[in-house]
């Protein structure tokens, strides 16, 4: 939103501040901007009028010229060819910086030049708010202009203007008196509303048009009607100030309407009375319906968009644009002004599709229904001044938006427990006198009256907002915290397994907690439903993820594209999903591994047992020793179904472990995904660390020949039960299929480690452990021992 300062000063005096520091107030106030500038950035410009000119002696078009500028008189070559004697100028002297350089006193093709005669355009000013004659020339000034003074100030051109980066919130802000009241805050001036008064013809609207509203989505629709306009270029302070703010001048009908959006913040638009007819509809749209607007496009619309029509067809895209069927032209003569709310959902929708505009900016943030008549009634009065327009009696009304103030009522200690500040009575009475908000207060409690103007506030705490930012962060006194912060139980064991995994030796990643809707149902049996943002950047980012694996494979495609193939990587993060209605938000680890993970003379690389090892060291450093399994069933599509389990903990399956199925990757990628949130909901001990024994501790190995069916999980519970306490660990350290043992069997070897506190053991204490060990695993599993 570009703030004029001339135009703002309609409302609210800015003389009394340096409008630098202005700028820096309406920062601390909240209000961001991006650049502070004049209107027209040139200097050393004088007026000057043209005594003498002829052709050049070695040219065609360039001009010996006469100037006089008051204290002398100044040659200068011009090639302008609209330059004569007699017409009055605008001179930049020797020094002079122009957008497009410096001027300096030069010599052109052997005539000297002491500055030069300047176009519109060579001021700085866009060539989309100039006649062409502007540009194709120098600029002629009118004959009252007086020789030697400045012609930025009698041009009116100059101004200052602020271009500010508003929060959504302050639609308020997005008008000059908006503008006006938040400068008052600073000035301590009053703001003075813009004349309304006009005369109205014996003439009745309501005799010649209807309204006819067939949709919930229009809230205030309000129609006035003025004769016998004349359509003629606008007055140079209109025109000047809607440059000021980015739009170009068509003529003084249609400025006038910009003027007013401008001006309150209210959008309107103005129909040829002649082309539109009798009715004046509002409904939504069919689907596939189509209206060419005023910038020449057909548009194909859909339910969603809300059109006005003529009882019969659109005649214009509310909140948006205007049809061109009934366009203003230089022949109309007769019109019909339409001030509105709209749903805003609905513009926003509309504008994001189609186009987007300075009326739909304005829509979208929500309208305060009290300048809606407000506008209506300044577009009568600048139309009657401007465009010698006639207004009919009468007005067409739609409404159904309380039009009365807002009440709130709030503690003088509720405003001071929220912000930290230690404010009187008198401090918070001075914030609502500049806020220009009524009050009343009765034993330290407010009750205040909120202007419809300010949309944003509605509830206790934007009240104590706007104390706040009024009062002013640069008044808090500065104290040190006088509580304690802990990090949650949560915050500690997710520090816990990050330090866990870094010490396995995987590196942490973060990636985007949204990825794309085809994605969100990989990894995962779960049935949920989808989290959508409602505006996504791109098709890449429009879902909430429910499993951090696929985010996690595409880190592993982006550095395998760049010939890194080693990858060793996990990530602490949420994952949501929608149960029931509800919106469920979950703490997940996810790990990917691929490739070496020890490099050297013996490289070692990811395999099934690797990963699954490192589950195991995961969930024994975290306490949950001898408490865990690994379930085969069925298990997500994108793993692979004979080298993937899932991972149980007392009962309860936490998240799964596996390689990535073929048809996913062809690379061998393991992933490991566990819920945090169910993993800690097991309670455990604190974990107990014992001493190492001081005795020798005997090692022996077997191997039996097994059905394949048979799972190595139960084959180790055996011979962990029969071993009893001295038997300290079980690991398998080979693995064989092939033609040397049945098709339908397989050979699993074992390494036992038994140990003792109290003594060193002998064979004749652990061989009856071992021969009971062999004969659980052939009782129970049909197991064969193998002798070699």
């Amino acid at each position: 939103m570009k703030l004029s300062k001339k135009f703002v000063s309609d409302y609210t005096s800015l003389d009394s501040v340096d409008f630098y520091e202005y700028a820096d107030a309406m920062l601390k106030l909240g209000n961001e901007y991006e650049t502070i500038k004049p209107l027209v950035n040139a200097s050393k410009l004088i007026i000057g009028e043209v005594i003498e000119c002829s052709m050049h002696p070695q040219s065609d078009h360039l001009h010996l010229c006469k100037v006089n500028i008051g204290s002398e008189v100044l040659n200068i070559v011009c090639g302008a060819p609209n330059v004569r004697e007699g017409i009055k100028v605008i001179v930049a002297l020797d020094g002079c910086v122009l957008p497009g350089g410096t001027i300096k006193k030069s010599i052109i093709l052997g005539c000297e030049s002491n500055g030069m005669l300047c176009a519109l355009n060579e001021l700085g000013i866009e060539s989309k708010y100039l006649k062409d004659e502007d540009i194709k020339g120098i600029c002629e000034l009118d004959e009252l202009a007086i020789v030697g003074e400045d012609p930025i100030k009698f041009l009116e051109l100059d101004d200052m203007v602020i271009d500010f980066e508003l929060t959504a919130n302050r639609a308020d802000l997005l008008s000059m008196l908006g503008l006006a009241y938040e400068s008052a805050i600073i000035t301590g001036n009053s703001v003075k509303l813009p004349k309304m008064n006009y005369k109205v013809n014996k003439e009745n609207i309501n005799n010649s048009l209807s309204l006819k509203v067939d949709t919930p989505n229009v809230y205030t629709f309000l129609s006035k009607r003025v004769n016998n306009v004349k359509i003629k270029e606008s007055p140079v302070f209109i025109k000047n100030r809607l440059m000021a703010c980015g739009i170009r001048s068509i003529n003084n009908v249609v400025d006038i309407s910009n003027y007013v959006m401008l001006e309150t913040g209210q959008p309107l638009h103005f129909y040829d009375a002649d082309l539109l007819g009798d009715t004046i509809g509002v409904r939504n749209a069919q689907d596939g319906e189509t209206l060419v607007t005023l910038d020449n496009n057909k548009r194909i619309l859909n339910s969603e968009d809300i059109v006005i029509t003529n009882g019969k067809e659109p005649i214009g895209l509310a909140g948006v644009m205007g049809g061109l069927s009934t366009e203003i032209n230089e022949n109309t003569k007769n019109v019909v002004i339409e001030c509105a709310i709209f749903n805003p959902i609905n513009i926003r929708k509309t504008s994001k599709k189609l186009l987007r505009s300075e009326a739909s900016i304005r829509y979208e943030k929500g309208l305060d229904v009290n300048r809606t008549y407000m506008a209506l009634e300044r577009a009568c009065y600048l139309l009657e001044k401007y465009a010698n327009a006639s207004v009919c009696d009468g007005i067409i009304e739609y409404n159904t938006l309380d039009r009365e103030d807002k009440i709130i009522e709030i503690e003088l200690d509720k405003i001071n427990s929220v912000l930290g500040y230690n404010l009187s009575v008198i401090d918070v009475s001075k914030v609502f006198d500049k806020l220009n908000f009524k009050y009343k207060v009765v034993s330290n409690k407010f009750k205040v009256t909120v202007p419809t103007r300010r949309t944003d506030i509605s509830i206790k705490e934007d009240l104590i907002e706007e104390v706040g930012r009024v009062y002013g962060v640069d008044n808090i006194e500065a104290t040190l915290p006088v509580f304690e912060s802990t990090p949650s139980i949560y915050d500690k064991k997710n520090r816990v397994v990050r330090d866990i995994m870094v010490s396995l030796g995987l590196n942490e990643v973060i990636t985007y907690s949204l990825i794309k809707n085809s994605d969100v149902f990989k990894f995962t049996n779960d049935e949920f439903g989808l989290i959508k943002v409602l505006s996504p950047l791109s098709e890449d980012r429009e879902v909430l993820r429910h499993s951090i694996l696929t985010s996690l494979l595409e880190v592993y495609n982006y550095n395998k594209a760049r010939n890194i193939k080693d990858c060793s990587i996990f990530e602490i993060s949420k994952c949501f999903s929608l149960i029931n209605g509800e919106y469920v938000e979950e703490n997940k680890l996810a790990c990917l591994l691929s490739g070496n993970y020890m490099e050297g003379i013996d490289k070692e690389y990811y395999d099934f047992y690797t990963v699954k090892g490192i589950v195991e060291d995961l969930l024994d450093s975290l306490g949950y020793k001898n408490r865990y399994s690994f379930v085969v069933k069925e298990l997500p599509d994108e793993m692979h179904p004979t080298k993937s389990v899932y991972i149980n903990v007392s009962g309860n399956i936490v998240g799964l472990l596996g390689q990535v199925h073929p048809r996913i990757t062809k690379d061998e990628v393991y992933v490991i995904e566990i819920n945090l949130d169910t993993l800690f909901d097991n309670r455990v001990g604190k974990v107990k660390y014992k001493e190492f024994s001081k005795y020798p501790g005997i090692s022996k190995d077997l191997a039996f020949i097994l059905p394949k069916d048979v799972n190595n999980e139960d084959v180790i519970s055996s011979i962990k039960q029969a071993g009893g306490k001295l038997l300290k660990n079980v690991m398998v350290f080979d693995y064989y299929e092939g033609d040397k043992i049945d098709s339908n069997k397989k050979s699993i070897a074992y390494n036992l480690y038994f140990e003792s506190f109290d003594k060193t053991l002998s064979d004749e204490e652990i061989n009856p452990l071992f021969d009971k060990i062999i004969e659980n695993v052939v009782k129970k599993h049909n197991g064969i021992l193998r002798d070699k």
